[in-house]
């Protein structure tokens, strides 16, 4: 396990057919439903899907996707293995995330969160994402609703400003 004094070197690129057994991997490690490999090699060939993974070492330990359809960037999920969890891993991916939606365009973010997920809350709260709506019993294995969460112009200025500070802060 990794101590907060000894961040691990992270490399952040796209997702490739190479990459799709590990995040696969991940996905069970992280998630009770969870996506198969083939739903990750759909992605792939989605014009409209981008996802991003994230390696220490050659070894991928976290992973990130989204659509982007016209000005809307939507996330559709974010894993992050559970030892390095607490490392910024997640927040690096989101800037990555949000800076490929901002060069295709996108006006607006959202994303669904399980209300029972403070960690994630807080994170995209970071980002300015905020609670608009709830999905009643919106995950299928436990019935949990979700939290709807958007951020309505990834190009105000203090979302600029924000998001700037931590591209910065990553050395993204």
């Amino acid at each position: 396990m990794l101590s907060p004094s000894d961040p691990p070197v992270i490399i952040l690129e796209p997702m490739e057919r190479r990459h799709v057994k590990e995040v696969a991997d991940i996905e069970r490690a992280c998630f009770t439903s969870h996506w198969p490999e083939s739903a990750f090699l759909n992605e792939l060939a989605n014009r409209s899907a981008r996802y991003v993974v994230a390696s220490v070492e050659e070894r991928v330990i976290a992973f990130a996707g989204m659509w982007v359809i016209m000005d809307e960037a939507h996330i559709t999920t974010l894993g992050v293995l559970p030892d390095y969890r607490r490392r910024y891993i997640g927040e690096r991916l989101l800037v990555r995330l949000l800076e490929i939606a901002r060069s295709l365009g996108a006006r607006r973010s959202t994303l669904e969160v399980r209300k029972s997920n403070t960690g994630a809350i807080r994170l995209y709260e970071k980002f300015g994402f905020t609670a608009a709506a709830v999905r009643r019993g919106y995950y299928s294995d436990t019935g949990e609703d979700a939290l709807v969460m958007w951020v309505n112009d990834l190009w105000h200025p203090s979302f600029e400003a924000s998001f700037e500070a931590r591209r910065k802060l990553f050395g993204l």
